[in-house]
């Protein structure tokens, strides 16, 4: 039996023959000759023997009967590939039913070297990635860092000609990282611009792209889709986008992001990535200010949709929030109650194969990223691929979809603005009350925190084909915080020992304007920072919580999934979890960057009953640490209440600012953030 972990290697160098070396030590699978395409056929044992004679390592391919792979082989190897175009998804979940569905790991191996060199590149590694993720026997695997097989969809495009020819004249050991520029998809005179360094932010697209690898919107077998509370994660992890965003634009002196919510008016954002895709051979297309939407005939993609479409599928969602229910394919009524009508909403919003009914409330996130990625060539006239938006590894590169986004959580909010308030016994926590607040950065004044810049190194040479082995790096440019601590005081007067779920938020001080908040808007600003769960002994409790153990992020070495640093030891159980964890928000990008002279802001704390948050289960090595965002692969989420409780609804009566709300179980701490513009460290 092969050993499952060349599987991995066909996600090397994706457009190179699958019969060309491959790995860090150089492994070349040994193709029947009937597997080979057409070019290579009649070179058979000439290529095996050519490629085959330096090699360290062969891995034996088994000849099988293949399956029927017509419909993943309809896409062509030069074209872009969308999970937000339903022709491709359903290609797409053709495939991954297909590897899904071989019976060993040896078949699967056949099937993927096979398909590998006759299917799109981009359909095969999300397709392979799904099913290697689901599959029972190869769940432990170690998924590469997407941005290292296809560096192109994260870097700018000029990089990879210096990349080529370090590879190719300087040997390996002796080559010097490729500077990738900063800041170079605009000038100044475009404000948005301000914000590159979170929208063009390798690990936070790393996150989105991850985020949707672990929760696709299609496949055959339904639970790959139908994990618990989807929908609803759908919906809480783009809020928490949106309000991180919307803290950036008060850090570069910028009013909070606008809706998209007028179809017929034109985008006023252009925005020109600057970046090739090296499967297309074609530069990503850029998209100019003030470019209308238009209705879509392409018919290439099998798209055939007008603008009133999105009208009336978003008319329809409306009401049905505004009704309390949604009405199924065969007619019955769901409520959107207050326990499962976010997840409902989600799952029909975004759309899934598990929205209640795709055609009355149709397919409106998707296809508002179709719309707008397709706005500079709708009918296909000038044979133009989409732009960034239709690519959830590039869209959170464009401004606009940060507005698009706002909308969508616009239409969330209306559903949350109908459930009741919480009431005081759903927030208090009787005999447990906060004493003291405070966070502090290493070696920093206490309630300041502070940002500056760092560069790190990425390797490139799994995505680069065509070129000699041997690693190659390129230098980034990110934003870096100083860890910091937080320390919470908590007296439990109750006489007995009880447990709580601490539960941290960030938010600005003031508005825009530098007025004081009403809570209604202040609520739809609170960043979640991190969530975990205490034990508080009867009378004085200290809690201290390292910032790096945050339960939104993931570390920087799995975020670019450096496989070989702080792998968890071989066959434990945290190992099987090592892979479900690339889904997180990075590190690096936990707080907003600030302003020189010091952001504003309020930092919240409260200890919630954890009796009422629990779920029961065992999360032993499970990859929970980045739980708030992604949930937990193979497990209910971890915390029974409302995602972004106590934010996700309208105060009670009487309560129009944050310190109102409080109850003796929560706390605030006013909390400066500085950034330092000259500083930049070298990661180590």
């Amino acid at each position: 039996m092969t050993d499952k972990k060349n599987l991995l290697l066909l996600f090397d160098r994706p457009t190179e023959p699958v019969f060309m070396q491959k790995g860090k030590t150089s492994t070349v699978f040994d193709v029947p000759d009937k597997y080979l395409t057409k070019r290579y056929e009649r070179l058979g044992n000439e290529i095996q023997s050519r490629f085959g004679e330096k090699a360290e390592q062969r891995v034996p391919v088994r000849e099988i009967s293949l399956p029927d792979l017509r419909i993943p082989m309809s896409l062509g190897r030069d074209e872009q590939f969308s999970l937000f175009v339903p022709r491709h998804r359903r290609i797409a979940g053709r495939l991954i039913d297909i590897f899904v569905g071989m019976r060993t790991v040896d078949d699967l191996l056949s099937v993927a070297v096979y398909a590998r060199d006759r299917v799109n590149p981009y359909l095969f590694n999300y397709a392979l990635s799904v099913a290697l993720l689901h599959r029972e026997d190869t769940k432990g695997l170690d998924l590469p860092s997407f941005a290292q097989n296809f560096p192109d969809k994260f870097v700018d495009s000029q990089v990879f000609r210096q990349v080529r020819e370090e590879a190719t004249v300087v040997p390996d050991g002796s080559r010097m990282p490729i500077v990738v520029p900063r800041d170079y998809t605009a000038s100044d005179l475009d404000p948005e611009h301000r914000l590159w360094y979170f929208r063009e932010d390798m690990g936070i697209n790393l996150h989105h792209w991850h985020w949707h690898l672990v929760y696709p919107f299609e496949a055959g077998d339904r639970r790959i889709v139908d994990k618990d509370r989807r929908g609803e994660l759908f919906y809480y992890m783009h809020q928490q986008v949106i309000a991180r965003y919307n803290m950036e634009r008060f850090s570069n002196n910028l009013p909070r992001v606008t809706r998209f919510n007028n179809f017929r008016e034109p985008i006023a954002e252009g925005y020109f990535p600057k970046m090739d895709s090296l499967v297309a051979s074609r530069a990503w297309p850029p998209r100019f200010d003030n470019t209308p939407l238009r209705d879509l005939n392409r018919e290439l993609d099998q798209i055939n949709l007008d603008i009133s479409d999105l009208e009336r599928w978003r008319d329809r969602i409306f009401e049905a929030i505004h009704q309390g229910f949604v009405v199924d394919a065969s007619g019955n009524r769901i409520p959107l109650d207050e326990r499962r009508g976010i997840d409902i909403l989600g799952n029909m919003l975004e759309a899934s194969i598990i929205s209640p009914n795709q055609s009355v409330y149709g397919d409106f996130h998707n296809m508002g990223h179709v719309f707008i990625s397709y706005a500079h060539d709708p009918d296909h006239r000038h044979l133009e691929s989409f732009g960034v938006m239709g690519d959830s590894a590039t869209a959170m590169r464009d401004p606009v979809f940060y507005r698009w986004h706002a909308y969508i959580d616009d239409i969330f909010q209306e559903h949350k603005t109908r459930l009741p308030a919480y009431t005081l016994p759903q927030l208090q926590y009787d005999g447990i009350s906060i004493s003291g607040l405070q966070v502090s950065s290493d070696g920093g004044q206490p309630n300041v925190l502070s940002t500056f810049w760092q560069q790190s190194d990425v390797d490139l040479s799994r995505g680069m084909d065509f070129v000699p082995r041997g690693n190659v790096f390129a230098r980034f440019t990110h934003l870096q915080h100083t860890p910091f601590t937080y320390t919470i005081n908590v007296n439990n007067d109750s006489g007995a020992q009880r447990f709580g779920t601490v539960r941290i938020f960030l938010a600005p001080k003031t508005d825009e304007r530098g007025q004081p908040w009403l809570f209604r808007d202040q609520r739809l600003m609170m960043v979640e920072l991190d969530k975990f769960v205490v034990q508080l002994n009867p009378g004085q409790n200290t809690i201290r919580r390292r910032s790096t153990e945050s339960s939104v992020t993931i570390p920087f070495e799995r975020t670019f999934r450096n496989l070989e640093a702080n792998r968890p030891a071989q066959g434990s159980p945290e190992e099987l979890e090592f892979n479900f964890c690339g889904c997180g928000w990075p590190q690096h990008m936990l707080i907003p960057k600030g302003l020189p002279g010091g952001l504003r802001c309020e930092l919240f704390a409260m200890v919630s009953n954890y009796e009422d948050d629990r779920v029961d289960q065992t999360l032993v090595g499970a990859c929970s640490d980045a739980a708030s965002y992604c949930g937990v692969r193979d497990r209910l989420y971890p915390d029974r209440r409302a995602m972004g409780y106590p934010f996700d609804r309208l105060p009670r009566q009487g309560v129009d600012r944050l310190v109102q709300f409080l109850t003796p179980n929560m706390s605030i701490v006013d909390v400066t953030i500085r950034h330092d513009a000259d500083r930049i460290v070298m990661r180590q």
